[in-house]
């Protein structure tokens, strides 16, 4: 008998697609745009800071080697007695915990108020876009509508002397520290705190609503609910927003720019780190001087979120 023989059906073979490479395609700019106008910068910037490299009205001194001589000259004290560099980190650090505590505390009793379930508020959602409309106006307007306000020949000074409170106009801007520097902080305050309250109030309500009844049930106080569940649960949002906000207050600039016109008065007790900086940029463009101030300050910011990341994110038993 002849055996037949059976034709298996051929399996066509399809090439598969693969759509992983796309997704490095999608993420490839961000990391294009990082290499060119943030990685590179920060390279040279450090680079610089080790070089003698400034103008001379329009003639270019470097960059030349230079070794340590940027960092020893931004410590050498000045005739004064000086050390300006510290001056001016001690006055940014002032300022950016002067509106920073109140902020973040002011921040967090708003999310509790607006994100409790015994009150069930209504229009939250227009609350919080009512908090954070200050956080759209230009830093730079600010300053300018509080320099209308509080010079000497603003509306607060005409307002008190029509009240008999003062007898003579005072120099609330330029005139008083603790004035010039609570100012610059309430002006970060009005600015930052909507948005501070609204990654405050995300993170509350991100907390399973089972452990507040759970507690309650319990027999649990509001301080207990809070410190017990609502504060441990909610270090991961307060971790970031300590550390960018104390990122941004290190970075402080404009607002005193503009409130001082520059100076940093009185005596540049309210002049920050970043003003320093842009000093050595405006007039001599000392770029190796200016490299070496923006290292410190990159170092700085770095050891300071260490500590606030540490110090906040350690766990209890």
């Amino acid at each position: 008998m002849e055996k037949t023989l059976e034709t298996k059906p051929k399996i066509s073979k399809k090439k598969s697609v693969s759509y992983a490479k796309w997704g490095y395609i999608f993420i490839l700019p961000f990391f294009i745009a990082y290499l060119i106008f943030t990685l590179y910068p920060q390279i040279t910037t450090i680079v610089y800071s080790f070089t003698e490299y400034y103008y001379v009205g329009t003639t270019a001194v470097g960059p030349n080697p230079y070794g340590f001589q940027n960092y020893v000259k931004l410590f050498t004290p000045d005739d004064n007695g000086t050390i300006m560099i510290l001056q001016c980190l001690w006055n940014t650090i002032i300022m950016w915990v002067m509106g920073a505590v109140v902020q973040l505390l002011f921040s967090l009793l708003l999310a509790l108020f607006f994100t409790s379930t015994r009150l069930n508020l209504k229009f939250t959602g227009f609350f919080k876009s009512v908090f954070y409309m200050p956080n759209l106006i230009m830093a730079t307007a600010f300053a300018f509508l509080f320099f209308a306000l509080f010079n000497p020949a603003g509306a607060i000074n005409k307002m008190l002397l029509s009240w008999g409170w003062i007898t003579e106009s005072v120099d609330l801007v330029s005139t008083y520290t603790w004035s010039t520097r609570g100012l610059v902080a309430f002006m970060n305050f009005l600015m930052w705190f909507g948005n501070t309250t609204i990654l405050l109030m995300a993170g509350i309500m991100g907390i399973d609503e089972s452990l507040f009844e759970s507690a309650r049930m319990d027999g649990a106080s509001s301080n207990r609910v809070f410190f017990d569940i609502t504060l441990p649960l909610l270090k991961p949002i307060l971790v970031y927003v300590l550390i960018t906000s104390m990122i941004g207050g290190l970075q402080m600039y404009d607002v005193p720019q503009v409130l001082t016109k520059g100076e940093g008065a009185p005596n540049y007790t309210s002049r920050t780190i970043v003003m320093y900086l842009n000093s050595q940029l405006s007039g001599p463009k000392n770029y190796g001087l200016a490299g070496a101030i923006a290292v410190i300050l990159f170092i700085v910011t770095g050891i300071f979120s260490i500590i606030v990341f540490k110090s906040i994110s350690r766990k209890t038993e």
